[in-house]
């Protein structure tokens, strides 16, 4: 069974082999009970936004054996959040993802450092 931390770091490398834009990856076990890690990146079409969600989705069948508890938001194409229980991933255009600010929401988080798992673009 996959830590919280392996799941995020996964769902991480999922974004980034779709180009995910600004990926950040938030320990927040600690401040709150709705997920110990959020994972968000941005996008630059809604397209791009459904390919980064499919690809989340793909990946934890995979390599977790795991479906979302829960996904939100698909219909308007400007954002979308995956529920894996323990990791939460919001994925947003750039609009989107300056409005709700979850960076300065959370920025009590610990940003855990993913520099050596992306691929250099």
């Amino acid at each position: 069974m996959m830590t919280p931390k392996d799941t995020a770091l996964l769902l991480a490398k999922a974004l980034d082999s779709k180009k995910g834009i600004d990926i950040k990856v938030l320990e927040t076990g600690e401040l709150t009970t709705l997920a110990d890690y959020f994972v968000l990146c941005s996008a630059t079409s809604s397209s791009q936004i459904k390919a980064l969600g499919d690809a989340c989705e793909k990946a934890m069948k995979e390599q977790a054996g795991e479906d979302p508890h829960h996904v939100e938001g698909h219909r308007g194409g400007t954002w979308v959040l995956l529920d894996f229980s323990a990791v939460v991933v919001h994925i947003f255009n750039e609009e989107a993802r300056e409005y709700y600010d979850l960076e300065r929401l959370w920025s009590d988080a610990r940003p855990v450092d993913i520099s050596d798992i992306l691929i250099e673009n």
